[in-house]
């Protein structure tokens, strides 16, 4: 009943656990600044969200329960022996310091390596996945030699840590042996001593428990030794689950201080200036991807600071300069909550200037895009971004260089579509092109 009981708890407890980890980890990963994105590389996520959720979930559980198991075989396995020859309480003691030891002396080390190993794996993860995506550049100039060679090297480097943790495992295991082996030696030669006293029932029970105790205690100091190495996993997922998150990014840059400006709803609001001026900065604030370090932003008397920001970035709708698209079929790209009919699409696409392209593709609105939109123009891209707009109809549309890679002739089309269906909306659009801006009410 008593091992039925703990297995149950730490089987539940572990389920509990590793999805409360995983939660957090993902919540946390997924609120992350911008610039968490750009400084770690994906290797590292990937680690995170693969081997070490794994070992959460199934390497610890089974070493808490061998471990709770062990402890209570070798507290019932020295009880039977004190008993049956009480001189063994002279040496069990101290044997016992020798395990505690070893035991010590290895996870010191261990602990380590496996840190070590865990660090050195993420290059590998790393290199794996930008292999993966440059692999058509890769042949075209014929690198694969040389990248194979790279992987080679990082794969050298994780094994240069997770061959000590071999050879240690070994080391404590002879160690073991050798000190269990004594726990035999020394019960049967207090046997031998107190034969006069003991039964042979006794003294047979006596060693047989000891040569099992043998196998316990190795196994006990093995699973705490296991317990504390891989709890490394958890210390590298809190990691990254309790880190800071985006609203605690500030930017503070003196080139656009004191910047003070007004709009008025429904007005076309032309920004321009030379590049690195600032003007994508102003977007980076308006959808707090970037929190001001002095000021505020307010639209319709609400200082957006104050508000959530899946709330405020759900009111605003932003065409940027590369836009990205989901993997998926075009239509959840379009309408990705599923609030419109095929009609409005349709509709939309006919104002977008896409009908005609996505009419000609075999799949029409199921057409799948690839990851990022790659197998679509940047030009069309951003075109689909804008039917996306005018499916949502937000009073706040921010254009980001949005016609920078369509035509001029597209670009007319375009400005004369957002004219007359963005009428009752307020327009801050980015540009480069004078004439995009010209007929803008500022």
């Amino acid at each position: 009943i008593a091992v039925f009981g703990y297995s149950m708890a730490v089987s539940i407890g572990g389920i509990f656990a590793s999805r409360h980890l995983h939660l957090n980890l993902l919540h946390n990963v997924l609120r992350s600044p911008m610039s968490f994105f750009e400084r770690t590389p994906s290797g590292n996520l990937v680690n995170r969200f693969s081997k070490e959720i794994d070992t959460i979930d199934s390497a610890i559980p089974p070493i808490i329960k061998m471990f709770m198991g062990s402890t209570f075989n070798v507290i019932g396995a020295c009880i039977i022996i004190l008993m049956a020859t009480p001189l063994a309480a002279v040496i069990i003691p101290p044997l016992g310091l020798v395990y505690l030891f070893v035991q010590r002396f290895y996870v010191a080390t261990s602990r380590q390596l496996k840190r070590l190993e865990s660090v050195s794996r993420s290059p590998v993860y790393s290199h794996f996945n930008e292999t993966l995506l440059g692999v058509s550049v890769i042949r075209a100039f014929e690198e694969q030699t040389r990248f194979i060679k790279q992987n080679d090297m990082k794969v050298d480097e994780n094994q240069k840590a997770y061959y000590p943790s071999i050879v240690a495992n070994r080391w404590l295991a002879v160690r073991l042996e050798y000190v269990g082996n004594c726990i035999v030696l020394f019960a049967a030669l207090f046997a031998v001593i107190a034969r006069n006293k003991l039964s042979a029932g006794l003294v047979g029970l006596s060693v047989s428990y000891s040569l099992q105790i043998t196998a316990y205690l190795n196994w006990l100091v093995r699973m705490s030794s296991e317990l504390e190495t891989n709890i490394v996993a958890v210390e590298r997922v809190k990691e990254y689950a309790e880190m800071e998150k985006e609203v605690h990014c500030v930017v503070c840059y003196t080139c656009r201080s004191q910047v003070s400006c007004s709009y008025i709803s429904s007005q076309q609001i032309g920004i321009v200036g030379r590049t690195g001026a600032g003007k994508s900065s102003l977007t980076l604030g308006l959808f707090r991807i970037n929190e001001a370090a002095e000021g505020e932003i307010i639209i319709d008397g609400i200082n957006i600071a104050k508000i959530g920001l899946h709330d405020l970035r759900f009111k605003i709708t932003i065409i940027p300069q590369d836009p990205i698209l989901f993997s998926g079929s075009l239509r959840m790209n379009l309408d990705p909550f599923d609030q419109h009919s095929d009609e409005d699409i349709w509709r939309s696409l006919e104002l977008a200037h896409l009908k005609n392209f996505v009419s000609s593709l075999p799949d029409k609105l199921n057409h799948e895009c690839a990851e990022g939109g790659e197998n679509l123009s940047v030009g069309q891209r951003q075109l689909v971004c804008l039917a996306r707009a005018l499916l949502r109809k937000s009073k706040i549309l921010v254009l980001d260089e949005a016609t920078a890679a369509v035509d001029l002739e597209t670009d007319k089309l375009i400005q004369s579509t957002i004219k007359s269906q963005f009428e009752e909306c307020t327009v801050l659009t980015i540009a480069h092109r004078l004439n995009t801006i010209m007929d803008y009410t500022r």
